[in-house]
């Protein structure tokens, strides 16, 4: 059994999201990041879907072994990190934290788990959120072009992703994904439970790329109070 942390900042940012359907999903074999190459008859949303998530380096992601990352959230003056190691080829997942170690196979979860998956899951979705849209399953996807980013106001195209209604931790939430012409995500709105109202809006930004895996290390909402980012980022083949 294994002890579930009383974390300061708990239930400050966790989005909803269902749980990873088939992680090392891949429909591609080009190793390149943004040259895919999308089936002739593929929907147009899942083409827009495949263009933001291999844009992102979907198609390296069959070759990564581990992934390790640090979750930041600052608000209000107040600081708190919380750092993954994460092996998807064996699901094991590492929490490393001020108080405690947290080690666990998400292939074998039990009930003390449960917890500290919830919070995996919630940041793991902010790292990667782009690979979701095409790994998760019970999912429905809408495009909208030429819409207004509700931070910074410029003309972006938007993907939509509505979960089901069960399943996961917080079944029903709605994303709102706005990219440009390059399927680089600049903005994005969370709405807990499909609401018609934000839950959340903040900004896609500091992008870098580690072995292929293009990540935004940096999420802000339009004051700049809350800053949600990674840093010690790694990622092993």
């Amino acid at each position: 059994m294994h002890k579930i942390l009383a974390l300061v900042f708990i239930g400050l940012v966790l989005v909803g999201c269902k749980d990873i359907a088939t992680e090392l999903k891949n429909d591609y074999d080009n190793d390149g990041k943004r040259d895919w190459i999308p089936e002739p008859d593929l929907d147009p949303v899942m083409r827009t879907a495949n263009g933001i998530a291999y844009g992102n380096g979907l198609a390296r992601w069959k070759d990564v072994s581990e992934i390790k990352f640090t979750f930041n959230v600052d608000r209000a003056g107040r600081h708190f990190e919380r750092t993954w190691i994460w092996e998807p080829k064996t699901h094991n997942v590492q929490l490393i934290s001020t108080t405690d170690t947290i080690v666990y196979n998400r292939n074998n979860l039990d009930e003390s788990d449960l917890g500290v998956d919830r919070e995996f899951i919630n940041d793991k979705y902010w790292l990667l959120a782009p690979f979701h849209l095409i790994w998760d399953e019970d999912k429905k996807l809408s495009e909208k072009a030429n819409q207004v980013a509700p931070i910074s106001g410029d003309t972006l195209d938007m993907l939509t992703i509505t979960y089901g209604n069960e399943g996961g931790y917080t079944p029903g939430d709605a994303y709102d994904f706005y990219f440009g012409k390059d399927y680089k995500v600049k903005e994005w709105v969370f709405r807990q439970g499909n609401d018609s109202l934000p839950s959340m809006t903040t900004t896609w930004e500091d992008y870098e790329t580690f072995k292929g895996i293009e990540i935004a290390k940096m999420h802000t909402d339009s004051l700049g109070s809350f800053k949600l980012s990674f840093t010690n980022i790694s990622v092993k083949k």
